[in-house]
């Protein structure tokens, strides 16, 4: 292939440089999901309160994080906030900003799970002299974990590849390492083709992943409505 360099396609596979790259974007994800689940279940709380004023603060929320762009979230945690006094670091920033963003998708997914329920099981565990965490606990967040799981591992896989947004405030993970030595060695489309294949091969894995745990807690024949998806 003209123009090809073979042997340095093989050698950026495994670059020390490449891996490490590779698993900022692993504990990237790793701890946005999380901390976007946790953030996005306390939204789903708030969303179906009776109470105005929080349905009203989660729903602005999560208007507010879904119609805006990522890139443009980053952009002002990282560099228009230190302008009112609050600065973080890269990293801080990157993990702000990407668990941010996926609460307010999580939240809706979540949401969407608990209303599934039918609401007569609820009714008889309130007849029954249940309290509501119980309730929760007990009758509803089982019913609804069947739902939510296999839409909850889309995010997960599209997590990985968001991740790469986060190069634009320099957070070094997979792409922006690529860059770096693209900018170092003018090996592009070497270095590219390497960064798909890791990308390709992540979510690949985390694919597998995914359907064993549908396979144990979940259920695929019952997605979310459209309008829960992105």
């Amino acid at each position: 292939m003209l123009n090809w360099n073979w042997s340095g396609f093989f050698g950026y596979l495994v670059n020390p440089f490449i891996l490490q790259g590779v698993f900022t974007t692993l504990w990237l994800t790793v701890v946005a999901i999380l901390a976007g689940l946790v953030l996005g279940f306390g939204l789903a709380l708030m969303r179906r309160s009776s109470s105005r004023i929080l349905s009203g603060l989660a729903g602005a929320y999560i208007w507010l994080f879904r119609g805006t762009p990522l890139l443009v979230q980053l952009i002002v945690i990282y560099t228009a906030l230190p302008e009112l006094g609050i600065r973080f670091n890269v990293w801080q920033a990157a993990l702000i900003g990407l668990s941010l963003n996926e609460a307010a998708y999580l939240a809706e997914i979540i949401r969407a799970g608990i209303e599934a329920v039918p609401k007569g099981q609820v009714r008889a565990a309130r007849a029954l002299g249940m309290r509501e965490p119980q309730i929760m606990r007990s009758i509803v967040l089982p019913q609804a974990l069947k739902i939510i799981v296999p839409p909850l591992g889309n995010s997960v896989n599209g997590l990985l590849k968001t991740t790469s947004v986060t190069s634009v405030i320099s957070m070094e993970e997979l792409l922006r390492r690529t860059q770096v030595l693209i900018q170092e060695r003018f090996e592009v489309l070497e270095l590219f083709t390497v960064a798909a294949i890791y990308y390709l091969l992540l979510t690949t894995l985390w694919d597998l992943v995914q359907r064993r745990i549908e396979r144990r807690f979940g259920r695929s024949d019952q997605p979310l409505a459209a309008s829960e998806q992105r």
